[in-house]
């Protein structure tokens, strides 16, 4: 904008008192200052206000004036609020080194002008940044371009002021200003944006999280086919460290603009993860039907150089199976829980294509996952690094996606064991689909189940009828918990407490902080409500069952 422009809108109270010649200086920003020398925090373009504190001899003001001028500030404003006149030598100091000099009615807070100009010059900044986005969006659209989302978060930042990051359905980070969002906050964040995107409102949705304010904007792509629960789960969304409430709509249509830039390069990574899929597919369909191991074997070697870039040496491979189940089914189920893997098993470094394959059929997907390492077993020096566990999965998971999904819509998951061998793969297979199964017996929204399960006794327990587990928790738990409520006492929490130490008296009295009296007190007292002896092994385990059951 131009100083002109100030001078010509009556309500912000200044009075031109020199350098009319010069009123077509452009301002880029706002100062306020009573320093003696401020030069050091000025760029260039500001219009500098000021109280006149700096100013005890008329000498003061020829030093003051002449490394604002130095520094390139556009003109300097005096409030008369103390003098009630502008000094004559500061006049003369501004007439000496060409710097237009306002005065400000005491009527008008500095706070007035200060939000006025940024107001005006944020929004040519943002109209100069919106020529520079469309220009980059032709360019993505056509083919490659340098930079992808990070170059555009770059511009928000360098001429918006604006920390943007553009994040995964599951919170994790696909681009940022360098500084990485939390894991814990990109969870937060993705939850929000799905709860939000569930209601079929227009972006951008709002949220505060620790004191701090975040506009989210979804950003719509191809992915998951066109069922609007699918597109909930699978597309990413730009986080702005800012209130968009009050945003012109210029601005909001900036951003706007830029998700649509941003969805191009989620087309693009998307396409380019069509070989993996493929390559997957065929992997999975020679697993599930039966192949010849040699065959498999040669497949996965051949698609080494894509599934595990880098990997060097022996690989073992995990299998997850993953589906998204709603009320009604649909085909986009299985491109719903194939781009969900593909995004949450990719890890937090690679936005890329590689390193994990997913193929889906039958509404569910099925995940190859590379795990670099020499031949080893698992869990040796040299096996694999970080094998992927159920636990950590669901965690991954749990947040964002329990809120994307609802109360309608659940996701059920398995993890196989790491295997080295072609061989292995049809075990693996099953075993993730069964943990999956064994993950969909139990309630929740999200449900995930390993390996490990299922050669526990956890395997049989939810395929155990509801009715005939409520009544077997119900005889054996029921007296217990009737004695708690009236007695306020302890007998579930020690019953549980003496089973987890395996019958040892002293170590579940020393994990109560009870006397070993006490607690044989305790345990008498179940024996009697219960008609149990908890010195058998089958009255042991009964309890067990019933304890896991409740």
């Amino acid at each position: 904008m131009r100083l002109r422009a100030l001078l010509d809108t009556g309500t912000l109270g200044l009075r031109l008192l020199g350098g009319e010649a010069e009123l077509d200086r452009t301002v880029r920003g706002v100062m306020t200052t009573d320093l003696r020398d401020p030069s050091r925090y000025l760029s260039g373009g500001e219009l500098v206000l000021t109280g006149l504190t700096w100013r005890h001899t008329p000498a003061d003001s020829e030093a003051f004036v002449r490394l604002l001028a130095a520094a390139g500030a556009a003109a300097l404003a005096v409030g008369e609020a103390e003098l009630r006149a502008v000094p004559d030598d500061l006049v003369e100091a501004c007439a000496r080194h060409r710097l237009p000099l306002f005065a400000v009615d005491e009527r008008v807070a500095f706070a007035t002008i200060t939000e006025y100009v940024a107001r005006q010059v944020s929004g040519e900044r943002a109209g100069d940044l919106a020529a520079v986005v469309e220009r980059h969006r032709r360019l993505m659209s056509s083919g490659p371009a340098g930079g992808g989302p990070d170059a555009v978060l770059d511009l928000l930042g360098s001429d918006l002021d604006l920390r943007a990051w553009v994040l995964s359905a599951t919170g994790r980070e696909i681009a940022g200003p360098g500084r990485p969002l939390p894991p814990h906050l990109g969870a937060e964040l993705a939850g929000a944006q799905q709860a939000a995107a569930r209601t079929g409102r227009r972006g951008p949705y709002r949220i505060a999280v620790q004191g701090r304010t975040y506009s989210l904007f979804p950003v719509h792509a191809g992915a998951a086919g066109t069922d609007p629960r699918a597109r909930v789960l699978a597309d990413w969304f730009l986080a702005v460290e800012a209130d968009a409430g009050d945003w012109p709509d210029e601005r909001l249509d900036l951003l706007r603009g830029v998700t649509q830039l941003i969805a191009v390069e989620r087309d693009r990574r998307d396409d380019a993860r069509a070989v993996g899929r493929r390559l997957a597919g065929e992997i999975f369909d020679l697993v599930a039907g039966g192949g010849a191991p040699a065959e498999t074997g040669a497949r996965l070697r051949a698609a080494a150089p894509v599934l595990a870039p880098g990997a060097g040496g022996a690989t073992y491979w995990q299998i997850v199976v993953a589906a998204v189940d709603w009320p009604g089914g649909g085909p986009a189920a299985g491109p719903a829980a194939q781009a969900l893997l593909e995004e949450v098993l990719a890890g937090p470094a690679d936005a890329g294509p590689g390193r994990v394959a997913v193929a889906h059929a039958e509404g569910q997907a099925m995940a190859l996952v590379p795990l670099a390492g020499a031949a080893h077993a698992p869990g040796e020096p040299g096996g694999p690094h970080e094998p992927l566990t159920a636990d950590s999965l669901h965690a991954l998971l749990r947040g964002p996606l329990a809120r994307g999904l609802g109360d309608e819509g659940r996701l059920t998951a398995g993890v196989s064991a790491a295997v080295s061998s072609p061989e292995g793969l049809r075990g693996a297979l099953e075993e993730a689909r069964h943990a999956r199964r064994v993950a969909a017996a139990r309630p929740g929204t999200v449900s995930v189940a390993g390996h490990e399960e299922l050669a526990s006794h956890v395997l049989l327990l939810p395929f155990v009828p509801d009715d005939v587990r409520r009544a077997f928790t119900a005889r054996l738990l029921d007296p217990l918990r009737a004695y708690d409520r009236r007695h306020r006492s302890d007998l579930i929490t020690t019953l549980e407490a003496f089973l987890d130490c395996d019958g040892s008296w002293t170590r579940c009295a020393t994990r109560l902080h009870l006397h070993v009296n006490t607690l044989r007190y305790r345990i008498t007292r179940i024996e009697q409500l219960t008609g149990r002896d908890l010195s058998r092994l089958e009255d042991k385990l009964d309890f067990f069952l019933a304890l896991r059951m409740s």
